[in-house]
């Protein structure tokens, strides 16, 4: 266990594999406990972050006191807790949308808020929860922090990705709140403006947004390694990259980047298990200009020199497993690989997924840009008046038979009821508050 030395702590609801835990890191918080009923999401959040914990549980069995008792929390008062409860219920047909038992998580995400009474709290979600009727919902999720004690940001916003120095065009809900003896802290401003906007005005002094190449340009191809046919890894030649890429790489050091640095080899090129296309799939994503959409797949076609289009999860196996459409490399007639995504996510190398496409895309379509986080949880790192110090220690990373885990043998591992993730909750809201 990493000693915090006074790092403002935190918890992360409904984790997946870790972006939002890594932007709040990134902020200088540690993030000492996790939950995620997806034992694959938990096992790749371990390998990342081996030092802290992982709870795999479902959200609606946990409480505040499963969290406390983890002995780095015990009784310390908690800085903030933040996570993205999934909302699928927008019917505007009854009453209340958060009746709708698809919307139940929203509501143990607040309920274990006034469990642990944490200073803040950062709530994540779809842009579409702010959209015309759908308003509704997010008034009623204000009116239940306001029941228990929480002042909450009236005017919630929705950040897109692209303009907090991430290659990709992605926007997201953010609502956030505090105690009522806390200050309410602000929301971040712009850092970057998209790549190929023109300055709105003559006084936008913002920098421009890396680019999809500025992302990928130093990545190896991956059709020089025979190995990634079978395997996700192999050690290989990297070119020259841009400033975004260096960071990214770990080839520089980054002012306001409070995280532990990861021992890697910056030789190992990983997360790129090969995709081998048909050549009529090849020829079609050859054909297909920059910025459109290959009109048989849908796939769209990545322009160099703008941003991506939003990386999507797909579907679980309740739903299908159904795969996200991925987009297509700008130079190269194959859709891009885990790693390349990871790029266009803002993720640093040394971040790991597992081993398969299905799961590695699914990991990081799922979830939040870590630098997007980082700009959010900066300005909670301001309010609490946190001074922070650059940790020099290199930490290592988990066993990397973690990322290979199938989901029998990782719902083994967590003692898990493999159709865990298939089950849906069917328990009415009122239980779940009142019961």
């Amino acid at each position: 266990m990493i000693s915090s030395n006074q790092r403002p702590i935190g918890v992360d609801l409904f984790a997946g594999a870790g972006g939002m835990t890594l932007g709040f890191e990134q902020a200088g918080f540690d993030v000492l406990a996790s939950v995620e009923i997806d034992p694959i999401h938990c096992a790749t959040h371990k390998f990342n972050f081996p030092f802290w914990s992982v709870l795999c549980q479902d959200i609606a069995s946990t409480t505040g006191k499963d969290i406390r008792i983890i002995p780095a929390i015990g009784n310390k008062e908690i800085d903030i807790v933040f996570g993205g409860p999934p909302c699928q219920g927008f019917s505007l047909m009854g009453k209340r949308m958060l009746d709708d038992p698809r919307n139940s998580l929203a509501f143990h995400f607040i309920r274990l808020i006034g469990e642990l009474q944490p200073k803040y709290f950062v709530l994540e979600n779809v842009r579409g929860m702010a959209i015309g009727k759908h308003k509704k919902f997010i008034a009623e999720i204000i009116e239940e922090f306001q029941k228990i004690g929480y002042l909450t940001k009236s005017d919630y916003q929705i950040l897109n990705a692209a303009e907090y120095g991430v290659p990709q065009n992605r926007e997201r809900l953010f609502l956030i709140g505090c105690r009522q003896d806390m200050q309410l802290p602000k929301y971040p401003d712009k850092l970057t403006r998209p790549a190929k906007q023109k300055k709105i005005n003559s006084t936008s002094n913002l920098p421009l947004n890396p680019t999809v190449w500025d992302a990928l340009q130093d990545l190896p191809s991956i059709e020089n390694y025979q190995e990634l046919l079978t395997r996700d890894w192999v050690f290989a030649e990297f070119g020259k990259p841009s400033e975004y890429g260096r960071r990214l790489r770990g080839l520089c050091a980054i002012d306001n980047d409070y995280s532990y640095q990861r021992q890697h080899d910056l030789r190992i090129l990983t997360s790129s298990l090969r995709t081998e296309h048909t050549l009529a799939s090849v020829t079609r994503f050859e054909s297909t200009p920059h910025g459109k959409a290959e009109p048989i797949s849908r796939f769209h076609k990545l322009d160099p020199n703008g941003v991506c289009n939003t990386l999507r999860a797909g579907t679980p196996s309740n739903r299908g497993a159904f795969t996200s459409p991925r987009p297509i490399h700008p130079f190269i007639p194959r859709c891009i690989t885990v790693r390349e995504a990871a790029r266009l996510h803002s993720y640093p190398d040394w971040f790991r997924f597992h081993v398969t496409k299905w799961h590695g895309f699914r990991q990081i379509g799922n979830s939040v840009p870590p630098l997007l986080a980082k700009a959010v949880a900066t300005e909670i790192i301001k309010a609490l008046g946190a001074t922070l110090i650059q940790p020099n220690n290199k930490q290592q990373l988990g066993e990397e038979k973690l990322l290979e885990l199938n989901m029998s043998q990782a719902c083994k591992k967590y003692s898990l009821d493999p159709k865990v993730i298939e089950r849906r909750m069917r328990k009415q809201i009122k239980q779940v508050l009142h019961g």
